[in-house]
């Protein structure tokens, strides 16, 4: 029997296939990126024609330093970061396959989208880049680019870039922090940095960073002046 059936002709072949027999499924490559295929169904990613794509809440991770992805897998992992669904994929996870994921997108440059139109007035939008790019000296505040590069792509090798986010993603991780939901490795920077925003302030980073174009090569800077503006438990300072 097994061999007529080797020997089925091709119109019988279609025939079986009319019947709803099908053959065996195609096997899936077990590779690191197929397996990081899920992490696009959420992150900010480019479509099926190619287009950048610019999710109105996840941040796009593709590109960023691997340093900070490991180290947000890290925080996701140990309860320093809190949205159920990140902790319940890394929870199991050992520190040497997070590097691996970290440095799988961090390897991975694709084009930035376009900014999304930002609701704001001029006054606030100008208030986010004076914050952005000076500061406030008077409520020592440092400026964004002290700390995240003077294109705000981010720098090697753990401090992230801040052009590409969604306003609303922005909104959120400086809520979380003023909550104590997002925490960092001590010092945390960013959650000194956020006590010391009003919530208007807030409104005028966000906006302002929404509202502006990533450069064509977002690629992180290789490094930065130090030392940083304030001390950071992520991105400490080289002895």
């Amino acid at each position: 029997m097994r061999s007529r059936c080797l020997r089925l002709p091709a119109a019988a072949l279609l025939g079986l296939a009319a019947l709803g027999v099908q053959a065996a499924p195609q096997a899936v490559p077990d590779t690191l990126a197929q397996r990081l295929l899920a992490c696009t169904s959420c992150h900010a990613r480019v479509d099926a024609r190619g287009n950048p794509v610019n999710d109105s809440y996840f941040p796009r991770i593709a590109g960023k330093p691997a340093g900070y992805l490991y180290n947000q897998l890290l925080n996701f992992r140990e309860g320093r970061r809190q949205y159920p669904l990140m902790t319940y994929l890394v929870d199991h996870l050992p520190d040497d396959y997070l590097r691996e994921i970290a440095g799988h997108f961090a390897s991975q440059h694709p084009p930035a989208p376009r900014p999304a139109p930002v609701d704001a007035t001029a006054r606030l939008l100008a208030r986010g880049r004076q914050l952005v790019f000076d500061g406030d000296a008077a409520r020592k505040l440092p400026a964004c680019v002290a700390c995240h590069g003077q294109r705000l792509t981010g720098v090697e090798p753990a401090i992230p870039g801040l052009l590409g986010l969604p306003r609303d993603y922005v909104n959120a991780q400086f809520g979380a922090w003023r909550n104590g939901v997002r925490r960092a490795h001590a010092p945390d920077c960013m959650a000194q940095v956020t006590s010391r925003l009003s919530l208007e302030d807030v409104a005028a980073v966000s906006g302002w960073l929404a509202a502006q174009p990533a450069p064509a090569d977002a690629r992180p800077a290789a490094a930065i002046a130090r030392p940083l503006p304030l001390a950071c438990g992520s991105a400490p300072e080289r002895p």
